[in-house]
């Protein structure tokens, strides 16, 4: 059961708690890795289930230790580019009953998305998947560079937030809400954990059960 609660908003994370795209992302990055000569590995969809939180540009430095700064930049710029392009395309796998908890959720809570992705990820999963209409407003990394707590601050502020939630799936998204000063449920079926008492749901639907409060 969710907890009595008094929120006026729900910020999502995206990757973990909104869809799983991991997929198609080692796909695009693997297509990426075949147009350049000194990289020879390949990533798995689990290596990248295990990044998801971290700043866009971190996660390239964790699985390419070994090339230089030229050599990441050039991959990563490639990454990104083809990323959208099999999004566009794929999409990701929505968890179960997303755009029927929205329905139930946007009458009473204005909802947001905040990740650490690439500009123009948040759009393309919003366009593929037919729900913009469903959210007031995002931020990522790309946009300015910002970690999430920051982003989470700004989405706070501009849209004037006085009892947000954040929800999210790893110990990162944890953090950010904390250093935001924001309250945290923890989706337990995403792809990671937290190493802190929180609330947790165990499926999107669980949140309906605060349109009844």
């Amino acid at each position: 059961m969710m907890q009595q609660t008094n929120f006026d908003s729900i910020i999502f994370d995206l990757d973990g708690t909104l869809w799983d795209s991991t997929q198609t992302i080692a796909d695009a990055w693997n297509a990426a890795a075949t147009q350049f000569d000194f990289v020879e590995k390949r990533v798995t969809q689990e290596e990248i289930r295990k990044t998801a939180g971290m700043p866009y540009d971190a996660i390239y430095d964790k699985l390419f230790p070994n090339l230089n700064n030229a050599q990441r930049e050039q991959l990563r710029t490639q990454s990104g580019k083809l990323e959208l392009e099999y999004l566009q395309k794929q999409g990701g796998q929505l968890y179960p009953q997303l755009e029927e908890t929205l329905q139930q959720l946007q009458p009473k809570y204005k909802l947001f998305i905040v990740s650490n992705c690439q500009s123009g990820y948040i759009e393309t999963f919003l366009q593929f998947n037919n729900l913009k209409s469903y959210f007031t407003d995002i931020a990522c990394f790309g946009d300015k560079r910002l970690p999430k707590g920051e982003n989470i601050k700004a989405i706070v502020q501009r849209n004037n937030l006085q009892r947000p939630v954040y929800i999210g799936d790893t110990q990162g998204d944890y953090e950010a809400s904390v250093q935001a000063g924001v309250p945290f449920i923890l989706a337990g079926y995403g792809f990671g954990a937290v190493q802190a008492e929180v609330q947790e749901i165990n499926s999107l639907s669980q949140l309906q059960e605060l349109v009844k409060k």
